[in-house]
């Protein structure tokens, strides 16, 4: 069974750095791997198409670089999706829309072992984790089920409301709150700086710590984690690639508008100079 280097990372207290992919593009994993600065790679599968064959692909890709692989997943696809994404390599869980305890429980039951220890709902299969004939039903098999990340989403109002009880669960490993989505759920929908957003961000990163759990943080600028810093929180996952793209497209495409429209008028005052020269 493989090495889980995130689940290493919490164990020893050191922090982790992953970066989010919405592309099943394996090589795209690699380049991540090849930057040498990342612990993971989160595919975050709730926003994107893809096929089974594709988590596969990217199980891979995470494997031939020694990466950490996260999915994110939403509420009604939580027990098939964590399933086959940890048997196409995938070593933590994303689960978003939490709203009760009932929810969480869900979440630990979808990725642990149904043995009377683990007290969760997977079963053996022939999947890529296990070498498909090799270790499935072992003992590495239902320890590697163990070893799975449990990150959950605070961002609905029912889940800060119940925050206290609901990261008292068993089994949870990492927590992230969703301003967007909280926000909404308030009525302030896209205030995501509203202070009553802002406000239950700091309560769920508190709560998180205090309970011994791991707040983890979204950045698109690496400038943002300064104050989250301060308050403990070490780890993040910057960037998604569809921003990436998006932002070097425009940014890029307008300076270079520019500059054509630019040499478009100097090319045009150059041959207006050329026929006033040749009318005299």
């Amino acid at each position: 069974m493989r090495h889980n280097r995130l689940r290493a990372l919490l164990t020893a207290g050191e922090p982790s750095i992953g970066t989010h992919l919405l592309s099943t593009w394996p090589t795209l994993v690699e380049l991540v791997g090849q930057a040498g600065n990342y612990d993971y790679v989160e595919f975050t599968a709730e926003y994107s198409p893809f096929t089974m064959h594709d988590l596969d692909n990217l199980g891979r890709a995470l494997e031939l670089k020694d990466l950490g692989g996260m999915i994110k997943i939403e509420q009604t696809q939580w027990t098939h999706q964590a399933m086959r994404a940890i048997g196409s390599g995938f070593q933590s869980i994303l689960f978003a829309d939490l709203r009760t305890v009932a929810d969480a429980e869900a979440c630990v039951a979808a990725v642990r072992a149904e043995e009377p220890r683990s007290g969760g709902r997977l079963g053996v299969g022939m999947r890529r984790d296990v070498g498909t004939v090799r270790d499935g039903g072992s003992p590495a098999y239902v320890a590697a089920l163990d070893e799975v990340v449990i990150a959950v989403m605070v961002e609905k109002r029912e889940c800060v409301e119940d925050l206290d009880a609901i990261l008292s669960v068993k089994g949870l490993d990492m927590v992230q709150f969703g301003g967007s989505d909280y926000s909404m759920s308030m009525g302030l929908t896209g205030q995501r700086d509203h202070p009553e957003v802002k406000k239950a961000e700091r309560f769920t990163i508190e709560m998180a710590l205090k309970k011994g759990l791991h707040p983890r943080v979204e950045l698109g600028d690496i400038r943002q984690a300064a104050p989250y810093l301060e308050i403990g929180v070490k780890h993040f996952c910057i960037g998604w690639d569809v921003r990436i793209l998006h932002d070097w497209w425009r940014v890029n495409g307008e300076g270079m508008r520019a500059m054509v429209a630019g040499a478009k008028g100097v090319g045009a005052v150059a041959a207006g100079s050329k026929e006033k020269v040749a009318t005299y």
